[in-house]
């Protein structure tokens, strides 16, 4: 849930927050997404000066004011770091702003459990014969992918799930700090890949492949799949990552661990909603130092290119920079056209799974659209709406919800029973395995009822567009936020 009205976020400005560390006399230096200063956590404490000789290692998001130190993992809001600036001025040692206990107990648990997991788990090659191991890579579509690649990256093989191992180490000092189980579904003649995290979703932050990078890599790729980083850098030998949540967000948290690259290659994936998500996260990587991979037949996700054993170099060297200027031609412009022909399908946005009638009508959603359902009071605008943006949501189309009529957990309730399909109070039994899977959607209410200023709203959303990557907005209802006095002004 995102802030509260009461108390939204201040929101900050790069200005100022340059301002106050030149008035506490903190030095710092220019990044791509964040500014770059020594750590209040860390060496020298008490009153003394933070000395311009110390490791940069405390990053300050140019959007959101919020800070990491990467040495210490301490982490906080904008007020939390002017405060330890604070607590230094008289001499007190800063210490990091704390999570909440339930919130501490909760990654404990999950740390314990990865770790059970991760010592039952196998590696690929020490399974009982050559024969189960060939299966095991066939499933997943890895054949080509050597033991020394799967040795490097440490993945693993959970036999009693059938399952892949991507480990999440801390990347302060190497401990285990989460997985990713992958296991894959077959219906029909289709696969499909089902992931799993521990901790939950939203708070697993790993970069795979993190710990392999060394100090002096200035370039990178940036993949949507842990396989997908194994395949190039076997194929082209690059420094390669992995997003915990593929194409569908970049959490701003991880953006101080990509600022030591000067050049970032993103090729999330083989499909157009991965060519507008690399778009989008260029912007938040710094548009100057971003290349994309476009899409298409003879240029599909990393892993496909390694199987069908395409020239993954010269498809790096053929993405396109990130950064267009003011004015361009229509060469520029010509393989992004000849892309939209090839992927007609796509171009129409993500069709709904379950309303085959407006895939016909609206062709799909499609980011920078806007769509008004009318009709009277009880007609069932909300409920429609519900299933309408869960069936997206459930296809990983990053939802913002603004219910400004019906209360939040009213709300979830209604879109619960459509997700389960099911009358729940009538078998609470299985509340608890619904609400789990339910949690793992991307899916985000504001918490904002009856009449609204709309500056406010907007500046949540937009908050809400950078931290969470939102792709689709709901407002319930427009006369609700807009009070009935705005209607007549300025409709």
């Amino acid at each position: 849930v995102l802030p509260s009205p009461d108390g939204p976020a201040p929101s900050v400005s790069i200005t100022e927050i340059r301002q106050y560390l030149r008035a506490q006399d903190i030095p710092f230096h220019d990044g791509y997404s964040c500014l770059h200063t020594p750590s209040l956590f860390t060496g020298d404490r008490g009153d003394q000066p933070l000395s311009a000789n110390a490791p940069f290692t405390l990053f300050i998001d140019k959007t959101t004011g919020s800070f990491l130190c990467t040495a210490t993992l301490a982490e906080g809001t904008w007020q939390d770091f002017q405060a330890n600036v604070e607590m230094r001025h008289h001499g007190v040692t800063p210490i990091p702003p704390a999570s909440s206990e339930e919130t501490e107990e909760e990654m404990r648990q999950a740390r314990e459990d990865a770790r059970c997991i991760w010592e039952r788990a196998l590696p690929l090659w020490e399974l009982l014969d050559e024969k189960e191991t060939k299966e095991t890579k066939a499933l997943f579509g890895i054949s080509q992918v050597t033991d020394a690649t799967l040795k490097r990256f440490g993945v693993r093989y959970l036999r009693a799930a059938r399952s892949l191992v991507f480990p999440w180490f801390s990347p302060q000092d190497a401990t285990l700090k989460g997985l990713k189980l992958l296991r894959v579904e077959k219906k029909g003649g289709t696969k499909t890949y089902v992931e799993e995290t521990l901790p939950r979703f939203d708070s697993y932050r790993n970069l795979f492949g993190l710990p392999l990078i060394g100090r002096r890599d200035t370039e990178l790729v940036l993949t949507g799949w842990e396989l997908d980083a194994l395949a190039l850098h076997q194929a082209a030998g690059v420094a390669s990552l992995a997003l915990p949540r593929g194409a569908s967000s970049l959490p701003p948290t991880l953006l101080p661990y990509l600022e030591q690259f000067k050049r970032i290659t993103l090729w999330l994936g083989e499909d157009l909603r991965s060519w507008e998500a690399a778009k989008l996260f260029a912007r938040k990587l710094s548009l100057k130092r971003c290349s994309l991979v476009r899409p298409g037949n003879l240029q599909p996700r990393p892993l496909e290119a390694l199987n069908q054993g395409l020239n993954v170099t010269k498809i790096l060297r053929s993405a396109l920079l990130a950064s267009h200027k003011s004015i361009i031609s229509f060469r520029q412009l010509r393989e992004e056209v000849f892309g939209e022909l090839v992927n007609t399908e796509q171009v129409s946005g993500v069709k709904w799974a379950r309303f085959p009638e407006l895939n016909k009508l609206l062709k799909g959603h499609r980011r920078g659209e806007l769509t008004i359902f009318t009709g009277p009071t009880g007609s069932g605008k909300t409920t429609f709406i519900s299933e309408y943006a869960l069936d997206l949501c459930m296809q990983g189309v990053c939802t913002l919800w603004g219910s400004f009529e019906i209360n939040n957990v009213r709300l979830a309730k209604i879109m619960l029973t459509q997700f389960a399909g099911r009358r729940l109070e009538d078998q609470l039994e299985l509340y608890d395995e619904w609400a789990d899977r339910f949690e793992e959607l991307p899916l985000y209410f504001m918490t904002f009822h009856g009449q609204q200023n709309i500056k406010t709203v907007i500046d949540t959303m937009q908050h809400a567009v950078y931290m969470y990557d939102i792709t689709h907005v709901v407002v319930d209802n427009l006369q609700f936020m807009m009070g009935h006095e705005h209607l007549s002004v300025d409709r």
